[in-house]
């Protein structure tokens, strides 16, 4: 079999919503990012001469509120094409078939109906795949996935959870599953950290190709393939313009808050040197016993402007933004003993350290909100706790913090 090499990529995300920034967010830097993550996709695949790309589904994000997101994404697979580079593509849960996807034509694109199988025309490849019809699939579509193609290199391209409890769990299915189709390499989709499953067969989830999101941090990009003759040899390509970061400093034994702001800038002059000329997106969270537990605790806002002032010292705009600042220190006291103390002072510490309760009015409330605003909050946003009947914990830490805060000073 003669040698060759491919770009495996998933969860573009085109042009995804922003949510939840505040008004100093450089919200249009963040905003082009997965524009910019998708040239550099396309200019990797023409330097590396790749025989073909694949595309593992959720290219965007829904419908489009106008055509420029398509045309976007279509002018850069023409730019494959016009490389003589073939291009295999899926629909996921983001991007099944809607009211102006169906008018557009992505190169490459599989259908929806039924699994299919495309041999490539510059590599001895078969690609078997499908499309999500709908955005919820809950069917394991891998079952029906065709027979390997003898004589040729077989690829299983499929958005699914594959069990992982990161996303929903959309096209279900197992690793042995996978296995018994025969094929030598499944190109997947949909969860957002990269990860190998197996190595025999090769099955790959390549991660999104740029972070959205603090919790999407690290090295964002696609996996470029070579099969040398039998052997499959993986290689991460980081594809991300802007990369996210939470960013724990260690602030123990710091007397003020000036000292735990020096600690901050140390630990942003490092995190800046380690982000391979990429903007910098950083969640610092201060963690530690000090003294300089009252300063910080006791203006969480006050901290964010003046970890942010830090930060415009060690880099520019361009380079490196706060996103936020949590507070989690802890007062230098003897919380223990403080417990065990008789009277108001232990009976307050004791009930510091139990769950808090949602109030029944506040959590009816919280629900009807929601439920007017048509659940567009984010999953991980306060207001679900609430909903549910949980305090959402890093208000609770935020709390405690402040009346520690309050103790230490007495």
């Amino acid at each position: 079999m003669p040698d060759f090499t491919f770009l495996h990529a998933a969860d573009l995300h085109l042009d995804s919503p922003l949510r939840g920034l505040d008004a100093a967010a450089p919200a249009e830097r963040i905003r082009d990012a997965s524009r910019q993550a998708l040239a550099n996709l396309v200019t990797l695949a023409e330097e590396r001469q790749v025989a073909f790309v694949l595309l593992a589904g959720d290219l965007y994000d829904g419908d489009w509120k106008d055509w420029r997101t398509g045309q976007f994404l279509a002018q850069q697979l023409a730019r494959l094409t016009r490389a003589g580079i073939e291009v295999v593509a899926i629909s996921g849960n983001h991007d099944a078939e809607q009211v102006l996807t169906k008018k557009l034509s992505i190169p490459g694109m599989l259908r929806a109906a039924r699994p299919e199988t495309r041999r490539l025309r510059g590599a001895p490849v078969a690609v078997h795949g499908q499309s999500f019809a709908t955005p919820a699939v809950t069917d394991n579509l891998a079952l029906a996935y065709p027979e390997p193609v003898d004589g040729l290199f077989n690829i299983g391209l499929l958005h699914t959870a594959c069990g992982s409890g990161e996303h929903a769990n959309y096209a279900p299915c197992s690793v042995a599953d996978l296995a018994r189709r025969g094929y030598d390499y499944w190109a997947l989709g949909h969860v957002h950290t990269r990860s190998v499953l197996s190595e025999d067969p090769w099955v790959v989830f390549p991660g999104n190709i740029q972070g959205r999101h603090v919790k999407e941090e690290g090295s964002k990009g696609a996996t470029l393939v070579t099969v040398d003759g039998r052997r499959v040899l993986l290689e991460h390509q980081a594809l991300d313009v802007l990369r996210w970061l939470r960013l724990d400093v260690d602030a123990t034994g710091a007397a003020g808050a000036e000292a735990a702001l020096e600690r901050v800038r140390l630990a942003l002059d490092v995190a800046v040197l380690q982000a391979e000329e990429r903007m910098l997106a950083v969640r610092v969270t201060l963690r530690g016993d000090c003294p300089a537990h009252a300063d910080l605790a006791r203006s969480p806002d006050a901290i964010l402007q003046e970890v942010r002032a830090v930060a415009a010292e060690v880099a520019g705009p361009d380079e490196l933004w706060i996103e936020d600042v949590r507070v989690a220190t802890r007062p230098a006291l003897d919380l223990a003993a403080m417990r065990a103390q008789p009277g108001a002072l232990g009976a307050l510490m004791e009930a510091l350290g139990q769950p808090a309760p949602v109030d029944a009015g506040l959590q009816a409330f919280v629900a009807d909100q929601l439920r007017r605003s048509g659940d567009a909050l984010d999953a991980d946003h306060p207001a679900r706790a609430i909903q549910e009947g949980r305090m959402p914990e890093h208000l609770v830490e935020r709390a405690r913090a402040l009346l520690l805060a309050e103790l230490a000073r007495r």
